[in-house]
């Protein structure tokens, strides 16, 4: 479906907008719980499942978000995504509150992952709805910077808010964010990818082709060492180093760190989606930056000093923020606009797995490896997943690095 210039900026700018505010709610909560969960009484591994449970819960979400998107259209789940996050995020106030934290905090992530699968998956199908392919890398990067930099503005206010003010505080203002991203999307988004309802598709139809495959193994990659390890173990680092920003304790100082990361991603996220289009190709693109995340891990792994920290986190954020937008424009470009919706659906189960894996990996290992093994770890997967976004482009196109004109359906 093809909608006027003016009309498509307004819109990816609408998703840019809801995306951003309810991304407060995913972020707010990982430099608080790891050490709230001490003065809570609630585990290590326990810590590690909450802040996973998103994740894992999205892995039956995605497809049948998916598959829903192509069946009813992008507009009802988008919204209705939106306002399940900000129910969720409101929840973390109930878990504080309550006798049974752990079990609300719990559920809250749970409700979190239904509705980020709805709001992940419109989000990248209505930009590649309203987009041409020679501006569509620059559009996902529009979008997928709009998504990760609501996480750091939510880092910063998980650390500084609670830190100040107090956590309830810091959860309460999240959720108002969230709200808001549903009054945005509702005023503002139409339907963009169905006119006609389409046939009947089942809830589990994954789309599992070589290109929705070979994304979604290198988004695996991604999530994994970015979310799953790298923002869960953060706040331990930075307190076992006893490194301090602005006289703020480990979470305060972590949320900021958190915060460098994710706001070099976004930045990166527009400019590597930019290049790509400007290229004409997104795979050289994405295996530079493939190997700038390699590179901040590495550094990460044996800085014990703020500045050292702080480039390796701008390192880290450049090179995960680069790969997103060439990444999902990539498999828009190369599969059929019928299916699109299923594709970012494996993509995100894919990721999600990943990024779930982390923090259940990387939480309770820390203890016994330490630190720097955990991160040289880390350092490792980007380049597999170059490798992986290699072969599997090439078993799809014959070409090592095809163009945008040889790659668009």
């Amino acid at each position: 479906m093809s909608l006027p210039s003016a009309s498509s900026n307004r819109i990816v700018l609408a998703v840019v907008a809801s995306t951003f505010f309810v991304g407060f709610g995913g972020g707010v909560i990982f430099p608080i719980l790891p050490n709230l969960g001490e003065v809570l009484g609630i585990s290590a591994f326990m810590v590690g499942l909450i802040l996973s449970a998103n994740r894992f819960t999205r892995l039956v979400a995605n497809a049948p978000a998916g598959v829903l998107i192509d069946r009813i259209g992008t507009r009802t789940p988008f919204i209705a995504g939106l306002a399940i996050e900000a129910v969720a995020t409101f929840m973390y106030v109930v878990a504080i509150l309550s006798p049974l934290p752990e079990l609300w905090f719990l559920l809250a992530r749970i409700l979190w992952g239904v509705g980020s699968a709805l709001v992940f998956a419109t989000a990248y199908t209505i930009t590649a709805d309203v987009s041409e392919a020679d501006s569509r890398g620059t559009s996902m990067g529009i979008v997928r910077a709009g998504i990760t930099f609501g996480f750091p503005a939510g880092l910063v206010l998980g650390g500084v808010v609670s830190d100040l003010w107090g956590n309830v505080e810091a959860f309460v203002l999240a959720a108002s964010f969230a709200g808001l991203a549903s009054v945005i999307a509702y005023l503002i988004v139409p339907e963009t990818h169905v006119e006609d309802e389409h046939e009947s598709v089942k809830p589990w139809d994954l789309e599992t082709s070589v290109p929705a495959l070979t994304v979604g193994l290198v988004n695996f990659g991604l999530y994994f060492a970015y979310i799953g390890v790298l923002f869960s173990t953060l706040v331990l680092l930075v307190g076992d180093r006893g490194i301090t920003i602005f006289g703020l304790d480990a979470q305060g100082s972590s949320g900021m760190l958190m915060a460098v990361t994710v706001l070099s991603g976004s930045v990166f996220t527009l400019g590597g989606g930019a290049l790509s289009d400007s290229v004409g190709a997104r795979v050289p693109v994405m295996l530079a930056f493939l190997v700038t995340s390699c590179v901040g891990f590495a550094v990460l792994a044996f800085g014990s000093r703020f500045e050292v920290l702080v480039l390796a986190c701008l390192l880290i954020g450049a090179g995960q923020g680069g790969v997103g937008g060439p990444l999902t424009a990539l498999l828009a470009d190369l599969t059929p606009e019928e299916r699109i919706g299923r594709a970012m659906g494996t993509n995100n189960v894919l990721g999600d797995v990943g990024g779930g894996l982390g923090p259940l990996v990387s939480l309770p290992l820390v203890d016994v490896l330490g630190f720097e093994a955990i991160y040289a770890i880390s350092a490792i997967v980007p380049l597999l997943a170059g490798i992986v976004l290699v072969i599997g482009i090439y078993a799809h196109t014959g070409r090592l690095s095809p163009t945008i004109s040889e790659s668009v359906n």
